[in-house]
């Protein structure tokens, strides 16, 4: 399924949408899959019976208030779902394993990172 994260201009707030938005109050957001920065932001996972554990960062991400990960999403051929996190939780999460999915993690300083599943 394809997808797209737009970011209110406005708000702040992130939204995911199945459709291209035309809208001047929507940011699209551009996903980044190789990590050069310091913090470690490309979701990975490992694969337990029929579960996928996803933690965001070969060392996990930092959460702290002013730097975190607010939400972890597995998008699959017929299904969005998603994660959300606060400052205080690790960026770990679980999903039902789903063959050729793709993760997302928002990082609200260094935006949106993914990974594809195989």
């Amino acid at each position: 399924m394809n997808v797209y994260f737009y970011k209110e201009k406005n708000t702040g707030n992130v939204i995911v949408s199945k459709n291209i938005l035309d809208d001047e109050n929507f940011i699209l957001l551009k996903v980044n899959d190789e990590d050069a920065s310091l913090e470690k932001h490309v979701p990975i996972y490992e694969i337990e019976e029929n579960k996928l554990i996803v933690k965001v960062g070969e060392i996990l991400h930092p959460m702290i208030e002013n730097h975190y990960i607010m939400w972890i999403a597995l998008v699959s051929k017929n299904e969005i779902v998603i994660h959300y996190l606060k400052p205080e939780d690790d960026p770990v999460t679980e999903f039902e394993y789903k063959e050729k999915a793709t993760i997302y993690a928002y990082c609200n300083v260094h935006g949106l990172w993914k990974s594809s599943v195989k």
